[in-house]
């Protein structure tokens, strides 16, 4: 049988990514047979390593994704929590007329005027902060309790602009306005969570690389490497811009546990790991041979210079070698390559 071309280069990138899924050579009868034939001028090893698809991409450190909080209460701005400190449950996150407008847990905001006997998901989301906050539930005195506390009018209703959601603890990033203006629609602070976290975008073609719940590594300016994980990746439809085309790409967000890291904001190195294959033979990607009659076969030198085709299954391509497979496929063989 006549050996077939290699494929190698920008021609051959098709061909590689159908190789992926896993293709098994079928060769004619007697091809696995030595024939006498001058070796390639070019070879290379079969080699038994672990092979990972792992790509490297850059990413922020800080406190993920900031939130814009202006004022639906009318007056003057009396109080802002200060930038970099931490408003919890109940606190107050600004005052309007010395009346606080404070911080509850909770994913949706609240759009309505709440009294007992609402129903709804934002009832249910305001019984548990009052709860949480030593109130047995959503009565009107026990509402008055809570209004009397805060220094609001004890009316038994509660006024949703008097509130701020957020689904946690709330760190304040920035301050927009100051103590003295009038409070309205105007941005008065930024808020972020309380945790450190890494957020960085990826192509949409890299969505394997980051599913949720993934381990990544993280290395610090300081060449220090922490764990992470993937805590969400939310695919973002960027709008067109300047007669160009909309796009799409992949946000995602790293928490990193319990690690302890001294920088507020920084730039680092993420390494994704889509799959890894443990102790497999490989050869470079360069080394398969696409055959006329279809699949893909490595060319074994034997002693003496003369060589044969090895029917082989590709798997796992990364770091410019391929996952291999077939009967006669050994490690330390000796196989051509491209001249």
């Amino acid at each position: 049988m006549r050996r077939r071309g290699f494929i190698f280069g920008g021609v051959g990138a098709a061909v590689l990514a159908a190789a992926s899924v896993g293709l098994t050579v079928g060769l004619p009868t007697g091809a696995a047979k030595p024939t006498a034939s001058v070796s390639p001028g070019k070879t290379a090893k079969v080699t038994r390593q672990n092979l990972s698809d792992s790509e490297t991409k850059s990413g922020t450190l800080g406190y993920g994704t900031s939130t814009s909080i202006s004022s639906r209460v009318n007056g003057t701005l009396t109080y802002i929590a200060p930038a970099g400190t931490t408003v919890q449950r109940g606190q107050a996150l600004y005052r309007v007329n010395e009346l606080p407008v404070v911080l509850l847990y909770g994913t949706l905001p609240f759009y309505r005027v709440l009294k007992p006997g609402d129903t709804g998901a934002d009832v249910k989301q305001l019984t548990e902060n009052l709860k949480a906050l030593g109130y047995s539930g959503f009565t009107t005195s026990q509402v008055k309790k809570w209004q009397k506390s805060l220094g609001w009018d004890q009316t038994g209703i509660v006024d949703p602009a008097r509130i701020v959601c957020a689904e946690g603890a709330t760190r304040i990033e920035g301050t927009a306005a100051s103590v003295g203006d009038e409070a309205g629609r105007e941005a008065i602070l930024t808020l972020t969570g309380t945790k450190r976290v890494v957020t960085t975008s990826i192509e949409v073609d890299d969505a394997r690389l980051a599913p949720v719940n993934a381990a990544v590594k993280v290395t610090l300016p300081d060449g220090k490497t922490v764990d992470g994980k993937v805590e969400s990746a939310k695919t973002v439809v960027v709008p067109a811009q300047n007669g160009g085309e909309a796009s799409t790409r992949i946000d995602v967000v790293i928490g990193l546990g319990e690690a302890k890291i001294d920088l507020e904001q920084a730039s680092v190195r993420i390494i994704f790991t889509a799959s890894t294959r443990e102790k497999v033979l490989t050869v470079p990607v360069a080394a398969l041979l696409a055959l006329a009659e279809g699949g893909y076969a490595v060319e074994a030198i034997l002693d003496g210079g003369a060589t044969r085709m090895i029917p082989v299954k590709s798997g796992l391509f990364a770091a410019g070698r391929v996952e291999v497979s077939g009967e006669g496929l050994a490690e330390g063989m000796t196989v051509g390559m491209p001249s």
